[in-house]
């Protein structure tokens, strides 16, 4: 019978039970919920609800308990309906009373509640530190590769030459706001639900300020009905890894692009590439690929909580059992694309000569020309449509711009000089971007300096 069966006549039936039991789900919280645990203990001992020896008792058997789980050699039962009810039975077992004295002022409302809480600081706590060391290759990246000259785009369209450096640099960025709200995810599950009860506190004088202390949270939640029901926490974690996953599938969907034959721009690692059972040609990106259709499913667990939530009234409700193994999962997945992103791009070869040769390709050069003009003094929308009436007359010769005369751009306008050949270079034309934040070489440096602040502030 369950550890809760008192009142009960009958045995839940035994469907019923494997179907709503979550064991296997908890197992990742075995060590949390030892953890609060103990505090939880310790706490009922200095405030003399427990004795000391009991206490002694009740952390050196979790401590057996918690070393028998790393070794794989404690006898999980599947009658037990989750983590919490299989420890706190083992605990029984093996000493006696004091194993039953350690629920009280405590309800598996806010123990799970506590657990979940501290699984959800250990997770975005591994994500940050991930987060930290994929910036890290894309900065080297980027220096490696610091005056490559590529085209940018829009509508993936030759827009204007731009630095690779600038391009990884902007992934840089993503990340860095994906690691604020990884961190802000981190701040708001670092709150103590502990000592809470059921819904309501207790009559107990506990101390939950000193379980506060002791599992290290930041602060101690003030509402018991909140502190119970609340998984807000876990929305921001999902949240945060959805809009990560969603920049690493963008960067995924590039590395794509790039590396097939009608780009050319990178060669992936054989170490990161597949081949095909029946072409022996094939180098695929599957790897890119597999992180860009990823993402699928963290958005799937952020709609699946989100829906979980909506409409449940105070305080718990057996829903909220659905709201841990998405979010395991999601985490797992993004901590997955990470390192997969790192390994990829530290070991891509960039073709920096064919880059070069499609940054001068589609036109690039058409809006540094509208300027040139506006800088001899012709409105900017008057020259706009002299150069577009310049790219209109290259098509129809099929020719670039560059290969257009001196006396073919005075028959458009007599405010060309000679100066305007060395206007037309794509690095040229980069390099020029020198305004804060642009792809100019002067700019990227600083660029880089204020990364490496960046970085460096958010490893401590």
């Amino acid at each position: 019978m369950a550890l809760w069966s008192g009142r009960f006549e009958e045995a839940t039936n035994e469907y019923a039970l494997k179907w709503g039991a979550s064991l296997e789900t908890d197992k990742v919280m075995a060590e949390h919920d030892i953890a609060g645990s103990i505090a939880h203990a310790r706490m009922l001992s200095e405030q003399g609800i427990i004795s000391e020896q009991d206490f002694d008792d009740i952390e050196a058997g979790l401590g057996r308990i918690r070393t028998q789980i790393r070794e794989g050699t404690f006898a999980w039962d599947e009658r037990d309906e989750d983590v919490h009810m299989a420890i706190e039975r083992a605990l029984t077992a093996d000493i006696g009373a004091a194993g039953a004295r350690l629920h009280t002022g405590r309800s598996r409302n806010d123990q799970v509640a506590t657990d979940i809480r501290l699984l959800a600081k250990e997770l975005a706590d591994d994500l940050l530190s991930e987060n930290n060391s994929l910036r890290e290759v894309l900065l080297d990246a980027a220096e490696k590769y610091v005056d490559v000259v590529m085209p940018g785009y829009t509508h993936l369209q030759h827009a204007q030459p731009v630095l690779l450096s600038h391009h990884l640099l902007a992934y840089f960025w993503m990340l860095t706001r994906d690691h604020d709200r990884l961190g802000f995810a981190f701040d708001a599950a670092d709150a103590n639900p502990l000592g809470s009860a059921a819904l309501a506190g207790t009559s107990y004088p506990l101390d939950r300020d000193r379980t506060t202390e002791l599992l290290d949270f930041a602060t101690t939640m003030p509402n018991s009905l909140d502190a119970v029901s609340d998984r807000d926490y876990l929305l921001d974690l999902v949240y945060a890894c959805a809009v990560s996953m969603m920049h690493l599938s963008r960067l995924a969907e590039e590395i794509v692009l790039w590396s097939s034959s009608e780009f050319g721009f990178i060669t992936l690692s054989d170490s990161w590439s597949t081949g095909s059972s029946i072409m022996p040609q094939k180098k695929n990106p599957d790897f890119a690929e597999l992180t860009r259709g990823k993402m699928g499913r963290v958005v799937g667990h952020l709609m699946g909580l989100l829906v979980t939530m909506k409409g449940l009234p105070l305080a718990y409700n057996k829903d909220l059992q659905e709201c841990k193994e998405g979010i395991v999962d999601a985490v797992d997945t993004l901590l997955g694309c990470y390192i997969a992103m790192e390994g990829m791009i530290a070991t891509m070869k960039v073709n920096r000569k064919r880059m070069a040769a499609a940054a001068g390709e589609g036109f690039t050069a058409a809006t540094d020309i509208a300027d040139y003009l506006a800088k001899k003094g012709m409105p900017f929308r008057e020259a706009h449509a002299v150069v577009g009436g310049l790219v209109l007359e290259c098509e129809k010769r099929g020719c670039g711009l560059e290969d257009l005369t001196l006396d073919d751009l005075r028959a458009a306008s007599d405010l060309f000089e000679d100066d305007i050949i060395g206007t037309l270079d794509p690095e040229g034309i980069a390099n020029a971007r020198t305004t804060y934040g642009g792809t100019g070489i002067d700019a990227v440096l600083l660029q880089f300096e204020e990364a490496r602040e960046v970085l460096e502030d958010d490893y401590l």
